[in-house]
């Protein structure tokens, strides 16, 4: 692939300078300090095949407690390429299967950009490189089964302790073939979750955005981004939070081209780092 699109990492990149890599840990711990893992690995083990703002989602309904919405219909649907397995918003790092091709193509000829096939590095870079939150270094845990992948991430844990997970992050192997790269497709949510809109609905500018979250004096902000734009399409900040399973809130405004997918983004922190929880979910701009 000759041009990569702004926010894709070259193979010749680094990612970021002092990240690691943790095969185990979790920190616990009071919410709202980073230390939010129990929760998080509890809902791990009852996400079996499904995003955590994704049709047929598990979600927060109380304080360490998940429940299942119902599946998301969107009008017009989308066409199955762009889909992800056919249900999946695909936020990063490719819009449609077309840049998939291209990729493979690529990568067949030349070898480029093999971080796709690694699901541990596609969630890394789409943190710190998408995303922009470049203190969240660490991959704490992975679940890899066939074509569907969360990968924990984090951040560093207090006095040298065991890193603190920020977002369980959702990937699902996009295209064909046994190089099918891995594509973000959402995140898993236990104390901070963004559930409207729902994900996959459609939207148009402004757009209400909210859900729950379990913490003390947090502070919210709201991105709009996209795959294909180095810049957020649009930004809210701050929204005061705090409590045991509260509601949260905020409307944004964006401007973005009908039918494109958007990443909306909201995350929380301030406490021991700048951010130390995030969420995401996939919407599409209304015709």
């Amino acid at each position: 692939m000759s041009d990569i699109p702004p926010g894709m990492l070259s193979v010749k990149e680094p990612l970021v300078a002092g990240v690691r890599i943790v095969t185990g840990g979790v920190t616990n711990g009071r919410a709202g300090r980073a230390r939010w893992a129990p929760a998080v690995l509890a809902a791990l083990g009852l996400l079996a095949g499904a995003c955590g703002t994704g049709p047929g989602t598990l979600q927060q309904s109380g304080a360490g407690t998940v429940q299942r919405s119902s599946p998301v219909a969107t009008t017009p649907t989308p066409s199955a390429g762009s889909l992800v397995a056919g249900r999946y918003q695909p936020l990063w790092p490719f819009a449609d299967e077309e840049q998939v091709r291209d990729w493979q193509e690529s990568y067949h000829s030349g070898g480029h950009q093999p971080w796709h096939l690694d699901a541990e590095r596609t969630a890394l870079s789409f943190t710190q490189g998408f995303l922009g939150f470049t203190g969240v270094d660490q991959v704490v845990k992975r679940t890899v089964t066939g074509g569907d992948a969360r990968v924990s991430v984090g951040i560093r844990g207090e006095g040298r302790g065991r890193p603190g997970i920020a977002a369980v992050i959702h990937l699902v192997r996009f295209g064909t073939g046994p190089d099918a790269p891995w594509e973000v497709v959402g995140t898993d949510d236990t104390t901070f979750s963004l559930t409207t809109p729902r994900y996959g609905a459609l939207v148009s500018s402004p757009v209400t955005v909210g859900g729950r979250i379990t913490g003390v004096d947090e502070s919210i902000r709201v991105h709009v981004r996209a795959t294909g734009s180095a810049r957020p399409l649009g930004e809210r900040c701050c929204v005061s939070a705090g409590g045991d399973d509260v509601p949260w809130s905020a409307t944004v405004t964006f401007r973005a081209a009908p039918g494109r997918t958007l990443t909306l983004v909201a995350s929380t922190g301030g406490h021991v780092a700048e951010v130390e929880r995030f969420t995401v979910t996939g919407v599409r701009v209304a015709q």
